[in-house]
């Protein structure tokens, strides 16, 4: 599956942009029929929730799923969009 990681605001290190494609691959377990997934991670005004913010496409047929997820670390962030994506596909598959 081919990833697509885009920073916004910042360079993102070797380190995080790493730690997100391994967390993206694991979304073929999931939904085998993707043609890839989009990435975009930004610096947000500061908030209560944090100001990290990850937003995950994952391009299927019939219609992308998307995830958009704000925490203190870009890490958490994107483990949250991951578990909301899960979410999706599951109840996208049981319909």
């Amino acid at each position: 599956m081919e990833v697509k990681i885009q920073s916004v605001k910042f360079d993102a290190s070797k380190q995080l942009i790493e730690f997100v494609e391994k967390k993206m691959s694991r979304l073929e377990r999931f939904e085998d029929s993707s043609t890839g997934v989009d990435v975009v991670l930004k610096l947000d005004k500061d908030s209560e929730k944090g100001n990290k913010v990850a937003l995950v496409t994952l391009r299927v047929p019939g219609g992308d799923i998307v995830s958009e997820q704000r925490a203190r670390t870009f890490e958490e962030a994107v483990d949250l969009a991951l578990d909301a994506l899960k979410r999706q596909i599951e109840k996208k598959k049981d319909r």
